[in-house]
């Protein structure tokens, strides 16, 4: 086999396709990553979003603990002093 010559427009050709598959193969490859990236991201968001609505219910059911406890105290010091005040 001799040398072939690489201005003859067959070869230009054979390579010029072996460039696109290359290119193309490596194009897929990529725009798989970017969708997988994508689907991390949507889960991401998601589980910040069920965080955020997690951490606001709770927020919202915290603030009545503080307000029973301040009324049970104050019950709790009236019956003290209401039994104190019977002897």
């Amino acid at each position: 086999m001799g040398e072939t010559d690489p201005h003859d427009p067959l070869t230009v050709a054979i390579e010029l396709e072996r460039m696109r598959g290359t290119l193309e193969a490596g194009l897929a490859r990529v725009d798989g990553s970017l969708a997988l990236l994508v689907q991390r991201s949507d889960q991401t968001d998601k589980q910040l979003a069920d965080m955020e609505s997690r951490l606001d219910a709770l927020e919202r059911t915290r603030w009545p603990l503080a307000s029973i406890a301040a009324l049970t105290a104050s019950a709790g010091l009236l019956l003290t002093l209401w039994q104190l005040a019977a002897h």
